[in-house]
């Protein structure tokens, strides 16, 4: 399981290089991302627990893009302009990480994390767009190099 960890870390950071330095970022790392991701979760937990976790986060994730998406059309922006596909994505694979519980806490401050680096480092040039998915990523990248060093089984524990 140390193997498929070190290898979703390395992808995170991958996708936080490439977006933070083209904007672009190959589509299929955020499949594998997903699925290395579901099955680091498959060697903790059975399988119908997996399914109800991953349904919720799908859920939420895709509820919170409805209303990105209605505040958007009420602020009469394209949300093409807003939130780029590979947010999207990003946002839809990384729902197959954790428990709900842990997933919802640490998809905010994954995006806490997102606002305060983009301020930070905003101030040192002039950034117009977010590199979201980046910056979430190396958040992530971060939790999953943490479980190297201590128990892990409370991030899929109810």
């Amino acid at each position: 399981m140390w193997c498929l960890k070190l290898i979703l870390i390395l992808l995170f950071f991958t996708i936080l290089y490439q977006d933070c330095k083209d904007r672009l970022v190959f589509w299929f790392l955020y499949p594998l991302a997903g699925i290395l991701a579901l099955a680091i979760q498959y060697f903790i937990l059975p399988v119908n627990s997996i399914l109800l976790n991953v349904g919720t986060n799908l859920i939420l994730v895709l509820f919170l893009l409805l209303v990105c998406y209605v505040y958007t059309r009420l602020r009469k922006l394209e949300f093409s302009n807003s939130f780029g596909l590979g947010d999207v994505l990003f946002f839809i694979f990384i729902s197959f990480t954790f428990s709900t519980i842990s997933f919802l806490v640490l998809f905010i401050f994954s995006l806490f994390f997102s606002l305060l680096l983009h301020l930070v480092l905003s101030q040192k040039g002039k950034q117009k767009t977010v590199p979201l998915a980046g910056y979430m990523s190396l958040f992530f990248g971060v939790v999953y190099g943490i479980t190297f060093f201590c128990e892990s089984n409370f991030l899929y524990a109810y």
